[in-house]
């Protein structure tokens, strides 16, 4: 079956000209719609730069190749823009959750995270979901009139959904937040703005969402081979990626090793993209929307894998885990990026002084909080260098 490459934007689709607006009113743009104007802010930002010195897998400077998280980004961008495009959806809109999901990111990945997390546990946490919400509404200081970004509703609400509601219906922490609470960053915004935090996000949300899942199941992939963690005959154990090693050695029989594993993440994305835009289209059908809130009040999203491929996602994730982010050579540097990490939290929060003078609050601030502000827009490489400035022994995370 063949789909149409655009569409026209459709009932239940983000309209920009419907948006619930900003915090702070703006006049219109005459060449911009209020969408594209929301991701070229977040382009021009100074975290959205510092994507590119920020680690996904392996820290930043280990090799060319391997992803960034900033070429992660662009690589979510591109699906989420591809299956919006297939369903009639806003490109924009999910073009900018893409590009911004991940601008609360600290230094080191996941690693940075759990470190920040486990020294902020007095203070209220450390989320990288969150911290992406404080920086486009608090942190950046561009503008005259305001702090942040002051994007549009739609795309505040689409980065504090990006793992779905947040709120269940009695108003209680859900999702990955049922344990641990709301994080007070959400909390606090949404008090000023109101997010809905208890509903499904938009349809464009949620493709970004599932456009994380596909690049981040495909270029794990590629970087695990590249990286020589582990190699396509223990990959075959996952039957869906054997599946595809057979149809591409069944029509190349001869073709070289790097051929194979791009011609592998080239079909990995294509068969999850497509498999979305199907099932999808299927649940769309079925729940007969007429508004982009009868998308946020289903009682499930929309933009989903079939349950074949749900299966699939499920079998790579459970493969990576142990074979790459548990590989003892991706172990060593969480060891020393945990060190390097909370080492400068505790430096800093004893002697403020050491902060730049723009990070510097009174007594009356929350100390805590800014010292992980500040270390969680590092990247690796300033991370490295602030700690070989204030510690005799830096750990060598290559």
């Amino acid at each position: 079956m063949r789909y149409q490459l655009s569409r026209p934007l459709q009932p239940f689709a983000s309209y920009f000209d419907r948006s619930r607006g900003r915090l702070v009113e703006e006049a219109s743009s005459p060449t911009r719609s209020e969408y594209q104007r929301d991701r070229d802010r977040i382009i021009h930002s100074s975290a959205f730069r510092r994507l590119k010195h920020k680690t996904q897998v392996f820290v930043e400077h280990e090799g060319d190749h391997h992803r960034t998280r900033l070429t992660h980004t662009l690589e979510v961008a591109q699906i989420a823009r591809s299956i919006s495009r297939a369903l009639g959806l806003d490109e924009d809109l999910a073009e900018a959750l893409a590009l911004a999901h991940d601008l609360g990111h600290t230094p080191f990945g996941h690693t940075g995270e759990d470190a920040l997390h486990d020294v902020m546990k007095s203070y209220g946490g450390f989320d990288h979901n969150a911290q992406t919400l404080r920086i486009v509404t608090s942190l950046e200081k561009r503008y005259a009139n305001y702090d942040g970004l002051n994007l549009t509703w739609d795309t505040l609400e689409g980065l504090a959904k990006h793992n779905g509601a947040v709120l269940d219906k009695h108003g209680l922490p859900a999702g990955r937040y049922a344990c641990n609470g709301l994080p007070m960053a959400i909390k606090s915004y949404n008090m000023r703005h109101n997010l809905h935090l208890s509903t499904l996000a938009s349809a464009e949300a949620q493709v970004a969402a599932l456009a994380d899942d596909i690049a981040y199941n495909a270029h794990d992939i590629d970087d695990g081979l590249r990286a020589g963690l582990f190699t396509l005959d223990e990959l075959r154990d996952v039957a869906h990626v054997k599946r595809l090693l057979d149809n591409i050695y069944y029509l190349h029989p001869e073709l070289e090793l790097s051929r194979v594993v791009h011609e592998l993440q080239r079909r990995v994305i294509t068969q999850f993209v497509e498999d979305v835009i199907v099932t999808s289209e299927d649940r769309i059908f079925a729940l007969q929307p007429k508004s982009s809130d009868d998308i946020r009040n289903a009682s499930e999203p929309v933009i989903a894998f079939s349950p074949p491929l749900a299966a699939a996602d499920r079998a790579i994730k459970g493969f990576l885990f142990p074979h790459m982010y548990r590989h003892p050579n991706i172990l060593r540097i969480r060891e020393g990026a945990t060190e390097i990490v909370q080492g400068l939290f505790e430096k800093l929060l004893a002697n403020p002084y050491l902060l730049p003078t723009e990070w510097r609050l009174d007594d009356k601030g929350d100390s805590a909080r800014q010292v992980a502000d500040y270390i969680a827009g590092m990247t690796d490489r300033y991370a490295i260098l602030m700690h070989r400035r204030l510690f005799d022994v830096t750990p060598d995370l290559r």
